[in-house]
């Protein structure tokens, strides 16, 4: 049991404990959904699994609500694993420890999992108390969102009998979305032969830490440096020195904004004075370049063992010109929505195992072609340099409706209860709406949820007074619902 169980309101809070206290990493969820099953059948609550693995709860409509249209809440169960460094945690296993932080909950050198498990606990509370009105509810817990969108892909048709749908996946209170961006995941992959160590170098680690990272959606439009994008900047700059690769490893998810990069490298010994000037000159231009995104960027070369053998050196030239010449970040801003990014890429993953190197990228876009189009010229500049390229995984957008129904109810809502209009938005992120639209095409769909800072990073936050603005939200909501 932990402090958050005292915060109000108390049933979400306690089921978010709950939550944190079972290991559910994307593709790993089978603890919380065995927890999400056995939870229904404690509060007698109709509940199936279906053939993905997605969970769907029915609540029937409260008296006197049997009129109104019925609401499909959904929800991903899954989180993001991504941790500190000097943290040592099993995301498979061990609990998240969250704590409160004046007027946030975050988690102790971990991703929180506010990202999406606020919205499941506001679910699990509104099918669990028998106080709030509402007509027939039916509750949908999908798999995998964060690394595959598994869950909204494998649903089936002819499942819900409701035509509403809520889902409770955005991250700041006061906005409906009502449109979200497409996606498609690029893999690259280098052969590379090993050589054996000349003679006359030593070896280092070569470490890019300290780097804010975040969602490669909804942070990209803040240009935070990307940890592969500067580490292969300074490859480029110690090649006239000789460098020679052993191993990268930059990045660890395709939806988060790679923190850290490492690799372990060689230099003439004769030459590492001068590489440490060069790192140190690269290190001040890019410290002066981010000074105000990343005041907190830190580069080091230290000493290391011998490793075993080296990429070779042709490969890591077209490597390294491959990673240069990679587009990354903000593309194109939306022509039709203000401060909304239409099109980026996330230089995600650089990893080197055995005789392979792989580059994983995650490509967005809220226009389909202009999508398709930028993994052509991210194709290009790899297949230019050698390597084997696959696109897969790939999601449609969510076109916005601004007549739609539900949003009107919404926005009346929202200014009956706090005074003021809520902001009508779209995401440049890859909400299951737009895959759950396509099997369910008379849906109306709503995203909302409380304000949630940093996701996919270990600086996730949730904030507290946002969680409750939230709940009493989804309850006026729940009881506003339109008729039949």
């Amino acid at each position: 049991m932990s402090e958050i169980k005292n915060l109000e309101p108390k049933n979400l809070w306690n089921n978010f404990d709950m939550i944190c206290s079972i290991a559910h990493p994307s593709k790993k969820e089978d603890k919380l959904r065995d927890a999400l099953v056995l939870f229904a059948k404690t509060h007698n609550i109709e509940c199936k699994v279906d053939k993905v693995g997605n969970i769907i709860m029915k609540k029937p409509a409260t008296k006197g609500m049997e009129n109104k249209r019925g609401v499909i809440l959904q929800a991903h169960i899954d989180m993001v694993p991504q941790k500190n460094s000097d943290i040592s945690h099993n995301f498979e296993t061990d609990p998240i420890l969250p704590w409160i932080d004046n007027a946030w909950v975050r988690a102790k050198g971990t991703t929180l999992g506010a990202d999406n498990g606020i919205g499941v606990s506001a679910i699990l509370a509104v099918l669990e108390d028998e106080s709030i009105p509402h007509g027939d509810i039916e509750a949908l817990f999908t798999i995998d969102e964060e690394t595959g969108m598994t869950g909204a892909f494998g649903l089936e048709p002819n499942m819900f009998k409701g035509d509403i749908l809520l889902n409770l996946d955005s991250e700041t209170e006061g906005e409906l979305y009502v449109g979200c961006a497409g996606g498609i995941d690029g893999t690259f992959v280098f052969d590379f032969k090993k050589e054996s160590i000349p003679a006359g170098y030593s070896a280092f680690t070569l470490n890019v830490k300290g780097l804010k990272g975040g969602h490669s959606g909804m942070d990209i439009i803040l240009q935070r440096a990307n940890a592969n994008k500067v580490l292969f900047r300074l490859f480029y700059a110690l090649e006239e020195l000789q460098l020679r690769i052993s191993s990268i490893d930059g990045g660890s998810l395709r939806n988060a904004i790679p923190r850290e990069a490492f690799s372990t490298i060689l230099i003439p010994t004769d030459k590492v004075a001068q590489a440490k000037e060069k790192i140190s000159s690269v290190e001040q231009e890019i410290k002066k370049e981010y000074s105000l995104v990343e005041p907190s960027i830190e580069i080091s070369l230290n000493p290391t063992a011998l490793p075993k053998d080296i990429m070779d050196l042709d490969t890591q030239k077209r490597l390294i010109r491959s990673i240069y010449a990679c587009p990354n970040g903000v593309i194109r801003m939306s022509d039709s929505m203000k401060d909304l990014t239409e099109t980026s890429t996330n230089l995600a993953i650089v990893k080197s195992e055995e005789n392979t190197i792989k580059i994983s990228c995650l490509i967005r876009s809220s226009v389909d072609s202009a999508k398709m189009d930028l993994a052509t010229m991210m194709e290009s500049v790899f297949a230019l340099g050698g390597a084997k390229c696959k696109f897969e995984g790939g999601y449609p957008g969510w076109k916005p409706n601004m007549d739609s129904p539900i949003l009107k109810t919404m926005q009346k809502t929202y200014e009956d209860l706090y005074g003021v209009t809520p902001k009508v938005m779209a995401i440049h992120a890859g909400l299951e709406c737009g895959l759950l639209g396509g099997v369910y095409p008379s849906w109306d769909m709503i995203s909302f949820g409380p304000t949630i800072m940093n996701p996919h990073s270990p600086d996730e936050r949730v904030n507290i007074e946002s969680v409750q603005k939230f709940w009493d939200y989804l309850n006026a909501t729940l009881k506003n619902i339109p008729n039949k």
